[in-house]
């Protein structure tokens, strides 16, 4: 039997409590995270959480996956320019802190090594195909264009939150950030920059 869709307000208290539990799980991660806080926040019950989500841990899966769509949506990969998504990935990490500290728990309490997600819910199929055009036309080095990905990725989380050296914040002074984008951006030029011969 097919699950009854949602009424509005079925909607609107899912949407809350994956509000909150973004938040909640970013700051506490999995173990620590509370269901008694996650309904008191979002103004519903626990029977309501669990029909929505089955479990904790699926109520975790859930705001992962949606936060890995949300910022393929905010921040689309553009292979022709990795310099520039790398900084676009950078000042989403300041607006959203949230996604990089939820990536973090997945690994430290689920996944610590390997792929963050199975391959039945990965999303880069898509960058990858750019990146491998963009590898086609010479304007990206050769070499596995997963590895490319990671690389530049891990690079725009230089001053991530989860950073062992320097945790950039958003109240930090513009220029500091201004200066962070211009070494970040010369930075995945030289590293993606194609060599001599490729593509010709």
């Amino acid at each position: 039997m097919a699950d009854k869709p949602l009424t509005s307000r079925g909607t609107a208290t899912r949407q809350r409590i994956l509000d909150v539990a973004t938040q909640e799980f970013a700051e506490h991660g999995i173990a620590g995270a509370r269901v008694e806080r996650i309904v008191a926040a979002a103004r519903t019950n626990k029977a309501q959480l669990y029909g929505y989500f089955g479990s904790k841990e699926g109520l975790f899966d859930a705001v992962f996956s949606a936060s890995l769509e949300r910022i393929m949506t905010v921040v689309p990969i553009d292979a022709a320019d990795l310099a520039g998504w790398a900084v676009r990935l950078y000042d989403e990490y300041l607006r959203r802190p949230d996604l990089i500290r939820l990536a973090t728990w997945e690994r430290l309490e689920r996944r610590p090594a390997g792929h963050l997600v199975d391959d039945s819910n990965r999303l880069d199929d898509a960058k990858l195909r750019a990146i491998a055009d963009a590898q086609a036309a010479g304007v990206v080095r050769d070499g596995e264009p997963f590895d490319l990905m990671a690389m530049v990725i891990a690079m725009s989380m230089a001053w991530s939150p989860v950073s062992n050296v320097y945790a950039a914040s958003d109240q930090e002074a513009p220029e500091l950030h201004e200066q962070r984008r211009n070494l970040l951006r010369a930075s995945v030029q030289r590293v993606i920059a194609p060599s001599r011969g490729q593509g010709s």
